[in-house]
């Protein structure tokens, strides 16, 4: 006999929250190094501490906030290192997406990409940074997807939601947004020739390119990994 399982039927409230906090934490809305007070945030959602915490701790969890003891809960701050490890990762992870899409012939796959590097290039043509960074962020997420394999999407997920806060603060440094369009173009093409050396060296140019403008003096392909302590990264949208 099946259990008595009964449908989800809507969000709970801690999903809500966290959903919520993540977005404010990842866009930029809630700066690097801010301490989250339970008792504003409970009374900002008219939420009881239950809900709240329950959100905190999910949070927590996926590497967004810190907890110190005796002093509560603070968005995380990425230092370099994080910046180069985010990004070491990412490339490890979406050339094995591209490797697939290649290997496999998926022309609708390519198709996809293909979108959502239109979406990009449109995302340019407004004045709006956000926008841009979203349909960034959408590039990417298509090509791991598109890959087909379900263990490089849940392995990309949690580096996705740091990228989110690293995206917020590349707004900032591209003083020409065509140029992230042209990156994701070169990724875009060399997937389509289906030439896999010219996907990897893209795909880290690309990610190197990310990490030298976060992280000067720092780079992915030079092998110049900072260590732990050297400094923040300015991640605030």
């Amino acid at each position: 006999m099946s259990p008595d399982i009964e449908p989800i039927t809507r969000e709970s409230t801690a999903a809500i929250i966290a959903r919520q906090l993540r977005e404010a934490i990842t866009s930029g809305v809630l700066e690097p190094g801010k301490q989250l007070g339970e008792a504003e945030l409970a009374a900002q959602f008219q939420v009881s501490r239950g809900p709240l915490r329950e959100a905190m701790q999910r949070l927590v969890s996926e590497g967004l906030l810190r907890s110190e003891r005796h002093r509560g809960l603070f968005v995380i701050e990425l230092e370099p290192a994080d910046v180069y490890d985010i990004y070491a990762a990412r490339a490890a992870i979406e050339y094995a997406a591209a490797v697939r899409i290649i290997r496999s012939r998926d022309t609708s796959a390519v198709a996809a990409l293909e979108d959502a590097l239109a979406e990009l290039e449109q995302a340019t043509t407004r004045d709006d940074p956000r926008a841009v960074s979203d349909a960034d962020f959408r590039f990417h997420e298509v090509l791991v997807h598109e890959s087909g394999s379900r263990r490089l999407v849940r392995t990309a997920r949690t580096l996705f939601i740091e990228t989110r806060m690293c995206l917020a603060a590349l707004q900032h440094h591209y003083p020409d947004p065509t140029q992230r369009v042209a990156e994701h173009a070169r990724i875009t093409d060399a997937i389509r020739r289906g030439d896999e050396p010219a996907a990897l060296s893209v795909i880290e140019a690309h990610m190197d390119d990310a990490v030298a403008r976060l992280a000067p003096g720092t780079s992915l392909l030079s092998g110049s990994a900072p260590t732990i302590g050297e400094g923040g990264v300015d991640i605030s949208g």
